[in-house]
């Protein structure tokens, strides 16, 4: 196992006061984490799940990826206890009643099967209601498995794990964060609690690394999709919902599943910068205006960038959208570029672009070498 630095950040630790009435996130620590700028890799949307878990008597290890942030009801009591929007583990005991109480060594441990491998930036393990009921400390190990594993098969001896978060003392009732800077690539995460209790949800932030050799079978295909790689660079208002919903898998289910601005009261207009998978061919382009229908964008254009320094080439000039509508266009001639653009006009929103190319000879370099020097 080898072990890595964690860069320090807020630390929460210790019991959070009883729940005594009203709103129950009144109390909850969090904090601003400068990793969740980037995409939760261990999102539900992507493909992520939680494969096994040593023991979930109180609560499912299924709980950890929900999307919404936990629920509690003080009044909700099933045949084994607290229900509780988590993943809960019994009480340790010790070996016998000299010696009650378990050894340094004993935990329970989850198996998250990441949506998207990739390089995880950032790691957020929330206790949120477990005030008094949450692990004394959380570890977390990466590995990179091919294919699809099983349990049994990640479990292995031969399996090599990498320490992203070492074993570290959390707070109850809170979002413990951890910076990650191992530079490698991760398809899946050991959670561990010590010596056990309870975690409400967990949030893996990363870049996706994807397989070249995939995508080079696949031919032509969405090379500004977060699943592939894309990620935003940057957007002018996320008043409403992340720009990166708008690379998202699958088309969105309602309204917040895109991405939305303040109304404008002024004469500008909105816009998302986009990184490419890799230097591509762009050939065609999606726009779609899902479940946003009295707040679709206007109108939109879209342009792409060969290079960092290289100038902004509209290739989709300003076209009037419909509310809740797919629009595709089938661009004259292929495109090239490393960033993309979608500006809006003037404002509202959209619920995905959709950028369908291939990679040019020199992204698919780049991309391979990328993901040979991760251990991809």
């Amino acid at each position: 196992m080898t072990a890595q630095h964690q860069s320090p950040l807020a630390r929460f630790t210790g019991d959070a006061n009883p729940y005594g009435g009203g709103d129950p996130y009144a109390d909850h620590r969090s904090a601003d984490f400068p990793f969740t700028q980037y995409a939760n890799l261990a999102d539900r949307q992507l493909g992520a799940g939680v494969i096994a878990a040593n023991d979930e008597f109180f609560a499912q290890r299924e709980n950890l990826l929900l999307p919404e942030r936990a629920e509690f009801d003080p009044e909700h009591f099933g045949h084994k206890g607290k229900i509780m929007d988590g993943w809960e583990t019994r009480r340790r005991r010790g070996a016998s009643a000299e010696h009650p109480w378990p050894t340094a060594d004993d935990h329970d441990w989850a198996l998250v099967r990441l949506g998207a491998p990739g390089v995880v930036r950032g790691i957020v393990i929330d206790t949120a209601h477990f005030r008094g009921n949450y692990p004394q400390a959380v570890s977390v190990e990466g590995a990179s498995v091919p294919g699809s594993p099983s349990p049994e098969e990640l479990l292995a001896d031969d399996v090599k794990w990498t320490t992203l978060v070492p074993r570290t003392a959390v707070g109850g009732h809170a979002a413990n964060g951890f910076a990650v800077d191992v530079e490698q690539r991760i398809t899946h995460l050991r959670v561990n609690q010590h010596p056990d209790g309870g975690i409400a949800r967990l949030r893996v932030y990363g870049e996706v690394v994807p397989d070249p050799r995939w995508l080079s079978v696949l031919g032509t295909f969405d090379v500004v999709a977060l699943e592939n790689g894309g990620q935003v660079e940057d957007a002018s208002n996320l008043f409403y919902s992340p720009a990166t919903n708008t690379i998202q898998p699958g088309r969105s289910r309602k309204m917040d599943d895109g991405w939305e601005t303040r109304r404008r009261r002024d004469q500008g207009h909105d816009w998302i910068r986009y990184q490419l998978v890799a230097r591509s061919e762009v050939r065609a382009i999606e726009i779609d205006t899902a479940y946003l229908k009295g707040n679709s964008a206007g109108w939109a254009s879209v342009s792409v960038r060969d290079g960092v320094d290289g100038e902004w080439a509209e290739v989709l000039p300003r076209t009037r959208l419909q509310p809740d509508t797919n629009h595709r266009f089938v661009l004259a001639g292929p495109s090239v570029g490393t960033h993309a653009r979608v500006d809006i006009f003037p404002d509202g929103g959209i619920s995905r672009l959709r950028l369908f190319g291939s990679l040019t000879e020199e992204g698919e370099a780049r991309l391979a070498a990328r993901h040979q020097e991760l251990g991809g």
